[in-house]
């Protein structure tokens, strides 16, 4: 069953799927885009027979968590979240209505929350921050594999 205000769309490229979901813009959205995130890479595995590692699962799972967190608690309004596979990876993309961009703040362990963006950092493979005519799209890249690059030798 799709949940109401969801747009999904799932490729036909096996080499690109992709995945989009408008989302709310409430704390309801945060637990729906973890499970939307587990249902995407689910079907990349199923319907596509590419490998997804436990892994993966869960720091996209993680990820798109903290990601769609800040979407609520910053921006006013709706967001977008944008799922895509390109060969080893995938790329988690969320959209508010917010122009700020995001600054990971230095490590505090005295800090009580804020620390969502120094989570993603630490887990992804590749991290952006862009300016939208609206709002702002934030862009992360994990690996789908455990070692999607092996080292020679």
């Amino acid at each position: 069953m799709e949940p109401d205000g969801m747009e999904r769309s799932l490729a036909p490229d096996p080499g690109s799927a992709e995945f989009t979901a408008a989302l709310e813009g409430d704390s309801a959205s945060i637990a729906e885009a973890r499970r939307v995130a587990a249902d995407f890479l689910i079907r990349v595995q199923t319907e596509y027979g590419l490998p997804v590692t436990e892994r993966a699962m869960d720091l996209t799972q993680l990820v798109v968590s903290e990601l769609v967190t800040n979407a609520c608690k910053y921006a006013p309004g709706p967001a977008l979240l944008c799922l895509r596979v390109t060969g080893a990876v995938v790329e988690i993309e969320v959209w508010d209505s917010d122009p700020v961009l995001p600054v990971a703040r230095a490590a505090d362990v005295g800090r009580v929350g804020q620390h969502g963006l120094e989570i993603v950092m630490a887990v992804v493979q590749g991290f952006s921050a862009r300016r939208e005519p609206v709002g702002k799209r934030i862009t992360a890249h994990l690996p789908l594999l455990d070692d999607p690059m092996p080292s020679a030798g």
